[in-house]
């Protein structure tokens, strides 16, 4: 079983807002494919359904996002699941908008909903981060993420959650860098591509070497230097 946890905040004020984009996501992938009706428990909104032949929980915390570990937590416990059966969708401010990233582990970078998961769940599981973008000083952080998306902001927005609800059954095969490509392409963007092969260098030749080949160059066969060398190499007797 895989848990699919989207994280944000609870109720219609918040609804909108950029720190919301894994409720979106969540919600994204339950409108696309076939999920129970939403129901209460562990603390939040789960639906259950099944992608690519594995039984899958969509789970949205309602305990506000810093303590969203709380939920989380308790649901795996229940189903006596392992960080590596965990997804945690969520806003990534160092990340340029309609950018995702994909990986097991790592740091928090500030985000107090990854601290409370991180410390109720374990640090192993896997985080897909939705860039969001960032306003470009400290002060302006705040009201940029509680802040709503723009109505220019669905240019990007639409085709990064239809991907991820499109390829979902991606996240459940692990089939990780291919869901990046599928999105970076959906946004316009290029796949990543293997790094071309430096050039082999020629072999550089000692200073011996050099002098051999250039005491072998050819003597001159004409001119006042041809002359004297066969005078000084002529045989006496000729």
């Amino acid at each position: 079983m895989l848990i699919i946890a989207g994280l944000g905040n609870p109720g219609a004020k918040y609804a909108g807002n950029r720190h919301n984009i894994g409720f979106m996501a969540v919600d994204a992938i339950y409108r696309r494919h076939s999920f129970s009706p939403w129901s209460k428990k562990f603390k939040a909104e789960i639906s259950e359904g099944e992608l690519a032949g594995e039984k899958v929980l969509l789970i949205k915390p309602q305990t506000f996002m810093n303590l969203s570990g709380e939920a989380v937590g308790e649901a795996m416990r229940f189903y006596k699941l392992q960080p590596s059966d965990l997804v945690v969708i969520y806003d990534e401010l160092d990340l340029p908008a309609g950018k995702a990233r994909l990986k097991t582990g790592g740091g928090h970078g500030g985000h107090n909903g990854i601290k409370s998961l991180d410390a109720h769940c374990g640090k192993e599981y896997r985080r897909l981060r939705l860039g969001i973008g960032h306003p470009g000083v400290k002060e302006l952080v705040h009201n940029h993420v509680l802040g709503d998306f723009a109505k220019v902001d669905s240019d990007w927005l639409e085709p990064l959650l239809d991907t991820l609800a499109d390829n979902a059954e991606m996240l459940v095969r692990k089939e990780d860098s291919q869901l990046m490509n599928k999105i970076a392409l959906a946004l316009g963007g290029k796949p990543e591509e293997e790094k071309p092969k430096p050039e082999k260098k020629p072999v550089g030749k000692s200073h011996i070497h050099q002098a051999r080949n250039q005491s072998q160059q050819k003597l001159p066969a004409i001119g006042p230097m041809a002359e004297m060398l066969k005078k000084m190499f002529s045989n006496k007797d000729d």
